[in-house]
């Protein structure tokens, strides 16, 4: 038996997975992982921690798996895409705490950018929309603010990564400095269609282009790593952002084929195949993992608040004593009574992009209970996310496609039976859920089996894609409709001045 190590450092923990070749989980490990929070609208990491948990889980995985170094044929790395890391080139120590995806303070510095007129080349070089969730203005939120950053970038001192970077850094001792082509398209300085570094925006944002990491496939041979770190030397064969990397794994190779992971956050993703089909709905385009140099694209959706919405009924009402028993809380009443939860803690993602939205619940009785209110947090991920296709179908028909027809799922609160059917009955199409449902780790695995010939090509893997579950729609199309609308009208009311 052939196995593969997937690295999986997410947004709440850092994890480690081993897979042997059939795509089964042999052993798991996990470390949570500490939120920081200095005012309103910020979120940081600490990227020592990020470093310290992903080895300490990677060393675990192995000892429960009871494997050898020798036993273990790749690396590959999957992880939260945009936190932003800074650090000293010799020192190897960051500069800063990674400021997170979810972090809002770069927003006035993208109002700039939108006053200067830069919103549509931005969105034709690299297929995004100008928005602090993406990495470009937090580096420069850091050159600005954080004493000496800048001299020292411009002096060639310090280098920027995504989390997958920082991770090759620290496991070659420093050598190598490179990231993918998943993980450059979400900085809004990666120009999509050459696959390199934009120069002109570089300029336009006060970057250096010293800072930025090689980009390379997503399937490639990126470094080795040190030997004394696992008891050996391994081959880093994959890395792809998770949510590119949950599409791999998911076996949506085509254009059409979709998935949704259900995390922090919620991420929908449509293969569009070598096309860069742009939306007029408020979606992005984004690069989809690749396994050669021939450029290829997604269409994506964004939800800032999914599980998180769960993670604060547990800690900040104090509802629930763990997220796992937030569907008994949700059945506990038959509907949400008309209670309707608008979690934009952070703003509101696509397809509106609203940084100034807060969230909002309404519907309010005296007959009101925590099980309505738990009921309307689950259902707001799957409102969140219908919102999010239908706008996606809307881009593929007018591009000459089909609507989606079907959508894969996973991710954490893809178990949860209750969400995965309300969701198929918002949407009217089915909702698949794997046998492996860990398919951001998978598709870093396959990722580098495929670089190091565990796999021959991806026609193999689709052949390992296998369903637990298919979740039919049980409502009529007026009845979806209906309940769109009372979510759109809900949104307006988040959205409100």
């Amino acid at each position: 038996m052939t196995y593969l190590l997937a690295l999986d450092q997410g947004t709440s923990s850092s994890r480690s997975i081993v897979f042997d070749d059939t795509g089964r989980i042999v052993s798991l490990a996990q470390r949570e992982l500490t939120q920081i929070y200095p005012q309103p609208g910020w979120v940081e990491h600490d990227p020592m921690e990020i470093w310290t948990s992903q080895i300490e889980t990677a060393r675990e995985a192995l000892a429960k798996a009871k494997l050898a170094v020798k036993d273990i044929r790749a690396i590959g790395i999957t992880n939260q895409r945009e936190t932003t890391v800074l650090w000293n080139r010799k020192t190897g120590r960051p500069v800063h705490h990674a400021i997170v995806w979810q972090d809002r303070r770069a927003e006035p510095m993208c109002a700039q950018l939108r006053q200067q007129g830069l919103s549509a080349p931005i969105q034709e070089k690299t297929g995004l929309v100008i928005d602090a969730y993406f990495s470009a203005t937090k580096l420069r939120w850091l050159l600005d603010n954080v004493p000496g950053a800048r001299a020292q970038a411009e002096a060639g001192e310090l280098a920027f990564g995504t989390v997958d970077s920082w991770l090759i850094w620290q496991l070659t001792g420093g050598k190598v400095h490179v990231t993918d082509v998943s993980n450059a398209s979400r900085t809004m300085l990666f120009n999509v269609h050459r696959n390199e570094w934009d120069q002109e925006l570089l300029t336009a944002l006060k970057i250096p282009a010293s800072l930025m990491p090689g980009v390379k496939p997503s399937s490639a041979h990126f470094a080795d790593t040190d030997a004394p770190l696992l008891g050996g030397s391994l081959p880093v064969g994959g890395v792809a952002g998770d949510q590119q990397s949950a599409l791999f794994g998911q076996a949506c190779f085509e254009a059409g084929m979709a998935k949704n992971t259900y995390g922090t956050g919620c991420f929908l993703l449509m293969h569009t195949g070598e096309k860069f089909q742009p939306s007029h709905n408020g979606l992005l385009v984004t690069s989809a993992a690749q396994i050669d140099t021939t450029p290829r694209y997604a269409m994506e959706g964004s939800v800032f608040v999914g599980g998180a919405v769960v993670q604060w009924l547990r800690d900040g009402l104090k509802a629930i004593p763990g997220s796992a028993q937030v569907q008994a809380l949700a059945q506990s009443v038959p509907d949400a009574g008309g209670v309707m939860m608008v979690p934009a803690f952070t703003g509101l993602g696509a397809p509106y992009w609203n940084a100034d939205a807060r969230g909002t619940i309404t519907g309010l009785t005296r007959g009101t209970t925590l099980g309505h209110i738990a009921r309307a947090a689950l259902e707001s991920i799957a409102y969140q996310s219908a919102a999010l296709l239908q706008a996606m179908s809307r881009d593929a028909v007018a591009a000459g496609g089909t609507p989606v027809a079907e959508l894969r799922v996973d991710g954490g609160a893809s178990v949860n039976d209750l969400l995965m059917q309300f969701q198929a009955d918002l949407l009217g199409i089915p909702v698949v859920r794997p046998e492996v449902t860990e398919t951001t780790a998978l598709g870093a695995a396959y990722l580098a089996g495929l670089s190091c010939g565990v796999y021959g090509d991806v026609s193999q893997l689709s052949k390992q894609w296998k369903v637990e579950r298919r979740f039919l729609p049980t409502w009529s199309t007026a009845q979806s409709q209906e309940a769109m609308a009372r979510w759109e009208r809900a949104v307006r009311q988040a959205t409100a001045a």
